[in-house]
């Protein structure tokens, strides 16, 4: 599969969004498993084995019977060329469950000038290594004043179903990684840069978000010292079909 990302434009009315190119292909969910495998089973009865890019919990995106959408890769040397896109929920909720696409869609919008508060910066740059846990940023964005913003981009699909009040949660496993993400956004800070923890929401039923206590009380109370340091939280949601993906509009994160 190829993923198409047409060329940035400055103008949000002529912005393109991000495409599945060819468009994705659907089967049923028969079970997750190994964590980075899935099996399913087409409308013709066919059933084969496809690779699961997300690493987390997947808690209401994974259940058996559920229609996913997979792609489909050219390379011959891929032991399981079809990858796991989005999921269909029964009560019709849309999830990208592949969560290399976060930072796809991040840079994408960046690019594009869709995201207000990111706009400005002259250069930006990916997977650049920073902070003294040695980790890599997602994205850079520098100025010529050497002003940098350093962002760590994080994909948010578990919605609180009980609820009904379209509240999401991140994270929706233990993250001693994202742990250390937040000590290192906080170091920049300190440092005298921008900060910026950027939840892509690739749920559409979610409709906020906060901070898994209760599922990552560590992870919570470092979030909380990372915003009272000066480390910003920004939420936007994810758009999208079978066929393409956008992030368009911006929602509210509570602690």
């Amino acid at each position: 599969m190829t993923l198409c990302c047409n060329e940035a434009t400055h103008s949000n009315k002529n912005a393109q969004q991000m495409q599945f190119d060819p468009p994705l292909k659907y089967a049923k969910l028969i079970k997750r498993y190994k964590r980075f495998l899935a099996d399913v089973i087409t409308d013709d009865g066919e059933t084969f084995t496809i690779h699961c890019a997300n690493t987390g919990a997947m808690t209401g995106c994974a259940t058996p019977g559920s229609r996913v959408y997979y792609s489909t890769s050219d390379n011959p040397k891929r032991k399981y060329p079809h990858s796991w896109e989005l999921t269909q929920t029964e009560a019709g909720h849309s999830i990208c469950v592949n969560t290399a696409r976060a930072n796809t869609l991040v840079v994408e919008a960046i690019k594009q000038n869709r995201i207000p508060e990111l706009v400005g910066y002259q250069q930006l740059r990916t997977e650049v290594k920073y902070g003294s846990e040695n980790s890599r940023i997602d994205v850079l964005l520098q100025d010529s004043d050497n002003s940098d913003c350093y962002i760590e981009v994080k994909s948010v699909t578990l919605l609180d179903s009980d609820q009904g009040d379209g509240q999401g949660f991140f994270p929706d496993t233990t993250t001693v990684r994202g742990q250390k993400h937040l000590r290192e956004l906080t170091e920049m800070v300190t440092s005298g840069n921008r900060a910026v923890l950027f939840f892509a929401v690739l749920h559409s039923g979610i409709e906020k978000v906060s901070a898994a206590h209760h599922i990552d009380a560590r992870y919570s109370q470092l979030l909380e010292q990372a915003r009272e340091a000066g480390v910003e939280v920004i939420c936007y949601k994810a758009n999208f079909t079978k066929d393409e993906i956008s992030l368009l509009s911006r929602i509210d994160f509570n602690q």
